[in-house]
């Protein structure tokens, strides 16, 4: 379905219903407004809302954030989706297209607890909340006397848990507990070059549908895409598709620019127990952001990736 841009005015932003979803959606409208358009915000239920009783491994990692999002996309009744681009699935389906990613946050996992005396020293012994497959397997790399615990929900779902007593403390990234405000209760700040983020974690990624107006499509891409992050997310992306992984498997990546221009990449694969743990750093221009992508998950799987993933299917049952 094509849209019509002179016949549309109002960009209707799809998004997830999420206090956090909802600041990313304003903040994408903000920008719409200053490019003078008129925006409508639809909320929306995905099933990674709805089902919070499995850990996101069990649910698949394929579209359990986006794929209700997308469905809008398809039938008209959204012209963007919003998303956390550390959300979304590896491929794009190919009637629909990534048209930007906003400036990113800074990208660093974060410790929150509301004791501020919270020390996390490498022989603590304590419970840690989190949903990430990646974060707990880092955890048990340079943390193994760490237990964690299964934290589903939104932020402030996970803070209301935390306040019950059902960790010492949770491990998220620091950009939604930022955006949310919440950053008073932040105790302990991981360095990026070990506890490496997600691919995508801190920028917020658009979706349209491929047909939408080619016009209209780079009015969006002008008000809204961030360069530098751009070339940096398609590297990591390169990276993840090539991996074949989603959020369920404990692959990571950060792509940076450097003083001269150039794109650096680092990331890698932990196996769960975090005994095996597989990393490099390749750098070229940014013109070959996404070979570099390509490059590392070629040289992570061929030093033993291919085995630690599957592995882990495998212990999944899904081998």
């Amino acid at each position: 379905m094509t849209t019509n841009m002179k016949a549309r005015t109002t960009i209707r932003i799809g998004t997830r219903s999420s206090k956090l979803a909802l600041w990313q959606a304003n903040a994408v409208a903000e920008r719409l407004h200053a490019a003078n358009f008129a925006t409508e915000i639809i909320g929306m239920s995905t099933k990674g809302d709805q089902i919070l009783d499995k850990s996101l491994d069990k649910l698949g990692s394929k579209g359990v954030f986006t794929e209700e999002l997308e469905v809008g996309l398809r039938d008209g009744s959204i012209d963007i989706a919003v998303h956390s681009a550390k959300d979304v699935q590896s491929s794009i389906p190919d009637d629909l297209e990534l048209v930007a990613f906003m400036e990113r946050e800074k990208v660093n996992d974060v410790i929150l607890s509301f004791n501020p005396d919270f020390k996390l020293e490498r022989d603590s012994n304590v419970i840690i909340g989190t949903s990430s497959t990646r974060r707990r397997a880092l955890l048990n790399k340079y943390y193994p006397n760490v237990t964690t615990a299964e934290s589903r929900g939104n932020l402030q779902t996970r803070l209301q848990k935390l306040k019950d007593g059902q960790f010492d403390a949770l491990m998220l990234a620091y950009a939604g507990v930022f955006r949310m405000g919440y950053d008073d209760l932040i105790v302990h700040t991981f360095p990026e070059n070990e506890f490496v983020p997600a691919a995508g974690q801190g920028s917020v990624a658009v979706e349209c549908a491929r047909d939408l107006d080619p016009e209209l499509k780079q009015q969006l891409k002008q008000a809204l895409d961030h360069e530098e992050t751009h070339v940096c997310l398609v590297a990591e992306r390169a990276f993840l598709r090539t991996m074949e992984g989603g959020c369920s498997i404990p692959s990571f990546a950060l792509a940076t620019l450097t003083q001269d221009g150039n794109v650096r990449i680092q990331g890698g694969l932990v196996s769960l127990d975090g005994q095996q743990h597989l990393y490099d750093i390749f750098e070229g221009s940014p013109e070959e952001a996404e070979a570099l992508g390509v490059k590392l998950a070629d040289t992570i799987l061929g030093r033993g990736g291919v085995q630690i993933l599957k592995d882990i299917r495998e212990k999944r049952g899904e081998g």
